[in-house]
């Protein structure tokens, strides 16, 4: 059982020098780590352990739906979907839809009218909610017998749709904070209306408020002529200029056909900062027609509710093309591109809890935990060293290679270090010696019981490996679950505690019996050294 072939001890070498070279980068300066990237192409830069946000500071900010946005937004949808209704049953009503504290209401005088479209009106329920089947209904249908029709939002149904918001807005989100450029950065969901952000790294705040902070719902409409039809147009406010517009109600062409959107300066005029857009086929359509049919109107291009910029339609635009300007400076181009690329949030999100963790708190951090891997590690080293001697050596050299291929781990997996992470290292590495002193105590009980060292050196690996195992597949379980419903710094240690056990099965049961296999084949001792 002492005998390794050369391959197998190769590999472990081998095994042993990779995870080095993967964890130096991490342990460099950035001064140094910049000038090796500088001198490596770019596809050998080296990967380093990303930090978390307790350990580099950051961004922290808590997100809320706006209940209100969105009740307006449902009411909104609402009002179109009983238009639609009355339009397709040729149903006439009087005085319109007009929109009620939580809903829409109408009065429809015909009883026949009402027998014809309350079925239609109720199915709305089913294209309201995401809820299961049997749950509380999404939608309160009313009819009089007076004719007047109320169709109101319940607390359910606001429920459903803020959580369905919540959902939908974790994807925007992270679109848009993956566009500058961060890593590793933490969305979750917290309660029904609510995502918290933690983006490590970024410690300007007002860029992440700026870029969450918009619903970014972009639309494309005519600005209304003089003598219009007063119930088909709004005034909206103008984004760089004092005084409002006249926006015609009816939405030309709509954000979401927009297939891409990049930063840019306008060659052909002022040469100022811009966003040149670019639409899906069905967009295309759209706005080539719209700009045909309307060449020499003004086309407003407005973002949530407010008018970036009108320009005039001097020739149709068919290409599928186009650019919005309004004065921007370069970080306001480059914002706009990004939330317009990332797509529109489906509510307002309100920012109720917001803080910044500072670089000083994090190296404090570090430090701090620097202190305890340092100090922990050395009490282990010294007490195995003093216990055990020369096979004390060895578990103390398996244990800075466990070090390393948890370190190698962190980095190929892509994993974030946070301060639980440290400490779920540190653990490790009590975790690691105390595989090795279950081997050695189990060496010297068989050497005291009167076998020879081959023997008790034979036997104690072969009978302590079934305990080393039962205990670290128990650890592994625990560090299973705690991954699985932990989020956060809670899953950050699990990572580190799963790696620390997958490592401490090849350094404490097979480097160490490798070592000591070398040592006995050219010592040839008489007796143990414990």
């Amino acid at each position: 059982m002492l005998r390794f072939s050369t391959w197998k001890f190769l590999a472990i070498v081998a095994m042993t020098l990779a995870a080095v070279l993967v964890t130096v980068p991490s342990m460099l300066s950035p001064s140094n780590y910049q000038a090796l990237a500088a001198r490596l192409p770019s596809w050998l830069t080296p990967a380093t352990i990303v930090l978390g946000l307790d350990l580099q500071g950051g961004s922290h900010v808590m997100l809320e739906v706006d209940q209100s946005d969105l009740l307006n937004t449902q009411i909104k949808n609402l009002r179109d979907d009983v238009r639609r209704i009355l339009r397709e049953e040729k149903v006439a009503i009087t005085g319109g839809i007009g929109a009620t504290q939580r809903g829409v209401q109408l009065r429809v005088p015909d009883a026949a009218d009402r027998e014809k479209i309350l079925p239609r009106l109720r199915q709305l329920r089913s294209s309201f909610s995401t809820a299961a089947i049997g749950g509380p209904s999404p939608l309160d249908v009313d009819a009089t017998p007076e004719g007047l029709i109320r169709i109101t939002v319940t607390d359910a149904g606001l429920r459903d749709k803020s959580r369905k918001a919540v959902e939908q807005s974790i994807e925007v989100i992270r679109r848009r904070v993956d566009a500058l450029g961060t890593r590793e950065p933490s969305i979750q969901r917290q309660g029904d209306d609510r995502v918290l952000v933690q983006v490590p790294g970024l410690q300007d705040p007002q860029t992440l408020k700026d870029i969450l902070g918009q619903t970014a719902k972009l639309e494309f409409r005519l600005v209304a002529e003089p003598g219009q039809n007063p119930a088909e147009v709004e005034e909206l406010e103008q984004v760089d200029e004092q005084g409002k517009l006249p926006i015609e109600k009816q939405v030309m062409v709509q954000g979401e056909d927009l297939t891409d959107a990049q930063p840019g300066f306008d060659q052909q005029r002022s040469g100022e900062p811009v966003v040149n857009f670019r639409f899906n086929i069905r967009g295309a359509q759209k706005f080539g027609d719209v700009t045909s049919k309307n060449v020499g109107r003004l086309f407003a291009i407005i973002l949530d509710n407010k008018v970036i910029s009108a320009p005039r339609i001097l020739t149709p635009i068919t290409g599928g093309s186009g650019q919005i300007s309004g004065h921007f400076t370069v970080e306001q181009a480059n914002n706009l591109a990004i939330l317009l690329r990332a797509g529109a949030l489906p509510a307002k999100l309100n920012i109720v809890e917001e803080r910044t963790v500072g670089p000083g708190l994090g190296q404090d951090s570090i430090d701090a935990g620097k202190r305890a891997a340092y100090v922990g590690a050395g009490l282990v080293v010294f007490y195995m060293l003093i216990t055990y001697g020369v096979f004390g050596v060895f578990a103390n050299l398996a244990l800075f290679v466990h070090i390393a291929f948890i370190f190698a781990g962190l980095v190929l997996l892509g994993s974030t270090l946070t301060l639980p992470g440290i400490a779920g290292i540190v653990l490790t590495i009590g975790m690691a010696v105390d595989s090795n002193v279950l081997i050695y105590e189990r060496i010297r009980e068989e050497n005291h019981a009167g076998r020879s060292i081959l023997a008790s050196l034979d036997a104690g690996f072969n009978r302590a490996f079934a305990t080393i195992v039962d205990s670290n597949v128990t650890m592994g379980v625990a560090a299973l679950i705690l991954y699985f419903l932990g989020t956060g710094p809670v899953r950050g240690f699990a990572v580190s505690l799963g790696l620390g056990i997958l490592t401490t099965i090849v350094t404490a049961v097979t480097m160490t019996r490798m070592m000591i296999a070398v040592w006995y084949h050219y010592a040839r001792p008489t007796k143990l050294p414990i």
